[in-house]
Parts: C-alpha cells; sequence; structure tokens
C-alpha cells in the first residue's frame, strides 16, 4: 500500500464522518440542511483528521513513542517509509487545504465557527506536538469526545441550521465517546511503550485494570445516555441505536480481559465497527418520522 495512504489511516476517518453525517441528519429533521455547507464540512473534517494523523505519525517517532517493534498497525515514519519532515511537511499541507476549505463556513457562521476552526486546526499538531502535547498528557480522550462527537454535531447542524441544538450536544457526546474508544483501545495496547516513552496516557498513568474499566465505560455509557431522548421526543433516537447494544456489551467483556499484546488489535475492528454502526443508526433515527 502507498505509504502516504498508511500514513492518512483510513480505518480512522469514520471518527470524522459519522459525526458530521448525524448533524446533518438531524438538520434535515428539522428542514435546514445545506448539501453544500454540509460537504464542505465533511471534507475539512477528513482533512483534520488526516492531518492528526500525520502529525501522530512523525511526531511519536520522533518522541520514541513509536518504535519498529510496536504492537500496534505500521506506522510509517518509524519503519522508515517515508523520513519525519516528509510526513510533518504533508501535514501542515493538508492544513493548509482544509483552512481554505473552511473558508465559507466562518464567513456563514461567525466568530464561533472561526474559533472551533483556529482550535481544530491547532490541535491537529498540538495533539502530539508542541510543549503541551494533549496524548502525552493524559488528555487524549477528552479532546476526541469534544472535536469528534460534541463539536463535530453540533458544529454540522449549526452551520446547515444557524442555531444551536440540546438534540445535536446529546447526540454528539455519544458518537464522541464511542469514538474515543477507539484511542483507548490503542492506549491500553501500548501501555507499556508508552510509559517507557514517558507518554502519560490515562492507561499509562493509572494501570491496566483502570485502562479496562475506561474502555467498558465508554462502550456502555452512551447508551445510558440515550435515555435522554425520550424526554426530548426522539424515540427513534433511542430505540435504533440499542441494536448494537449486544455488539457494545461483547466488546465491553472483551476489553475488561484485554491485555498489552499485538492481539489486542482485533479490538480495535471492533470498536470501530460499533461507532460507526451506533452512529449510522442515531443519524437513520432522525430522518424517521
Amino acid at each position: 500500500m502507498n505509504p502516504w495512504i498508511l500514513a492518512a489511516r483510513p480505518r480512522t476517518l469514520g471518527a470524522a464522518i459519522i459525526p458530521v453525517l448525524a448533524g446533518g441528519a438531524l438538520a434535515i429533521s428539522v428542514s435546514a440542511f445545506d448539501p453544500l455547507v454540509s460537504a464542505l464540512i465533511l471534507a475539512c473534517a477528513v482533512l483534520i483528521q488526516i492531518a492528526t494523523n500525520f502529525f501522530n505519525d512523525a511526531i511519536d517517532h520522533v518522541k520514541g513513542a513509536d518504535t519498529p517493534g510496536r504492537l500496534g498497525p505500521i506506522r510509517v515514519t518509524s519503519t522508515g517509509l517515508l523520513p519525519a519532515r516528509q510526513v510533518m511537511t504533508g501535514a501542515v499541507l493538508t492544513i493548509a487545504l482544509a483552512a481554505l476549505l473552511a473558508t465559507p463556513l466562518v464567513l456563514r457562521g461567525g466568530g464561533i465557527i472561526l474559533l472551533i476552526g483556529i482550535l481544530s486546526l491547532f490541535f491537529a499538531y498540538a495533539y502530539t506536538g508542541g510543549p503541551f502535547p494533549l496524548a502525552y498528557l493524559g488528555l487524549g480522550e477528552i479532546f476526541v469526545i469534544l472535536f469528534f462527537g460534541l463539536i463535530a454535531v453540533a458544529g454540522t447542524f449549526y452551520l446547515n441550521t444557524l442555531a444551536f441544538s440540546v438534540a445535536a450536544v446529546l447526540a454528539g457526546l455519544q458518537i464522541g465517546l464511542h469514538s474515543s474508544v477507539l484511542l483507548a483501545v490503542n492506549n491500553l495496547r501500548d501501555l507499556e511503550t508508552d510509559r517507557a516513552a514517558n507518554k502519560k496516557t490515562l492507561a499509562a498513568r493509572f494501570g491496566l485494570t483502570f485502562a479496562r474499566r475506561e474502555n467498558a465505560a465508554l462502550i456502555i455509557t452512551p447508551f445510558v445516555l440515550g435515555l435522554a431522548w425520550l424526554p426530548l421526543g426522539y424515540l427513534w433516537a433511542f430505540l435504533l441505536p440499542l441494536l448494537t447494544l449486544p455488539l457494545a456489551w461483547w466488546l465491553a467483556c472483551a476489553c475488561l480481559k484485554a491485555a498489552p499484546a499485538r492481539e489486542t488489535n482485533q479490538l480495535l475492528a471492533q470498536a470501530a465497527a460499533l461507532h460507526a454502526a451506533f452512529g449510522l443508526l442515531l443519524a437513520l433515527a432522525f430522518l424517521l418520522p
């Protein structure tokens, strides 16, 4: 496979796509959907995700968090497929393209969208780079919940409707929690190597038992939050995501037994499937009467 495609990590891009689809579906439910606006949001979200992956690939190698013997999927910098400087340049160019495409969105949404855009572009780098990298301080899960959940869904809804919505916030929180499972499983798998590299993820800080329980909580909590759809009058938004509960229960139980080993990679595919299925069913629920 082309090393640039490997560095972009296509399997992670659902984290950028699913919340935009959910926010767009919610906008359709109130008859305020703008296809061009939504397409620009989707393009920007995917580009920022790719840029974040590029920065992560290069910076983790430089800091020693990724080595050729890592337990996770191939990283192009640590395996020598691409030099770190070249990957960093690719990240900067991707960020620049995202900023260009975001210009019409800022003109439409005003100051709040400008602020969100600046923060999104900044944290694409600051997630692993800079003097206070979020991933190295145990803030990765919070970052994912905020930017790949709350802000992505609510921001998409706002740019389509120019209005705020409690429903968008609830959907964003549910999707963001499931998105953070992808990171939390990675951190559980890499617990020992992260400690060796002084990468203080929550798993590295608090240990294996905590990491297992954290994953289980992140998996199950969105279903508990789903009860809040009932007083809001969204019956389907409560019911349809329950179809993924058997997978979620299996995954939570598996995470409670997981260890920092290569075999833990198998759980990532299940976590990605849960995130996608839950988010798509939630989006579908917004389109039903």
